[in-house]
């Protein structure tokens, strides 16, 4: 994004257990297992705090990294032995599901939870598509089977083909720069959701959708490019989303434990990183790195 403050201690999707709690502290207790997202802090007073959306807060929300506090101090990461947190912006997370499969959700997970929910697509036989298998695009994939959509997968990687319908359990896979399969599809879905950050013809997909159909970007493509007829005519539309407020996303951890619903990880040590990061930028992932910080300083 351009805008790193350094020295960076990036991470925002931590799962961690309570070390101490501060005195005025209701929520949690020591021993607790719990989670933290994409942000820590804000202002606690305007209407999308009051609402439990505190990451559209008005004064906008603190980020857990790289993020400006109200003491003025530059926040800091899960790439860390500890982390201090306002119970406010803490998760509880469900005994039963494994700590390593969990922090995934915290940012992937409730980042392509939000526009389903807000878009009423948990509603079973709706038609969806996703655009990109990664780590968001294939937590969209298991939770459009959990609401029994009919999913689609939409992807450039041929490759990806017997992921998406065997191992995610895809109705549907789709080479997008295949124009006869795309062609094919043509007023065919309720709700589609972007989650690769390239660059996509946005007329082609909303082509592809009903009348009244959405199209939504969680990732951040270098330009949004269309053709004004394209929304006119159906009366489509094309949204944004980010994370989630406190409320949806405690919603959707326990959605997740009582459906069993698992990010597909690889767990590695902390020593790693780089060469993670290595391997994320040549896409050879499947489909989430969690790094596994306490072991790693033993």
């Amino acid at each position: 994004m351009g805008h790193s403050k350094y020295p960076l201690v990036p991470g925002h999707e931590i799962v961690g257990i309570v070390k101490e709690v501060g005195s005025n502290v209701q929520r949690f207790k020591v021993g607790d297992y719990v989670g933290v997202g994409t942000y820590v802090n804000s202002c606690r007073e305007c209407q999308y705090c009051d609402d439990g959306l505190e990451v559209h807060c008005s004064k906008g929300a603190v980020l857990t990294f790289d993020g400006i506090d109200v003491d003025g101090t530059i926040t800091k990461g899960g790439y860390s032995s500890y982390i201090v947190v306002h119970e406010r912006y803490c998760f509880m997370m469900p005994e039963s599901y494994p700590p390593e499969l969990a922090a995934p959700l915290l940012c992937a997970g409730i980042t392509v939870y939000t526009p389903m929910i807000r878009h009423n697509m948990n509603q079973p036989g709706k038609s969806f598509g996703v655009i990109g298998l990664g780590g968001l695009g294939h937590l969209a994939v298991k939770f459009g089977k959990a609401f029994r959509l009919k999913v689609t997968v939409f992807s450039t990687s041929v490759s990806k083909r017997e992921e998406a319908l065997t191992l995610l359990g895809a109705d549907n896979f789709v080479v997008s720069t295949d124009e006869h399969q795309m062609k094919a599809l043509c007023n065919s879905f309720d709700f589609i959701l972007d989650t690769a950050s390239g660059d996509i013809s946005f007329d082609l997909y909303l082509s592809l959708l009903k009348t009244a159909g959405v199209l939504v970007l969680v990732g951040f493509p270098s330009e949004v490019k269309f053709s004004p007829g394209s929304l006119n005519l159906g009366a489509k539309s094309i949204s944004r989303s980010v994370t989630g407020g406190t409320k949806q996303t405690q919603e959707m951890l326990d959605f997740c434990a009582s459906n069993k619903i698992y990010p597909n990880i690889e767990v590695i040590p902390i020593q790693y990183a780089n060469d993670a990061l290595e391997r994320m930028i040549k896409k050879d992932v499947k489909y989430r790195f969690v790094i596994d910080i306490a072991n790693s300083l033993e």
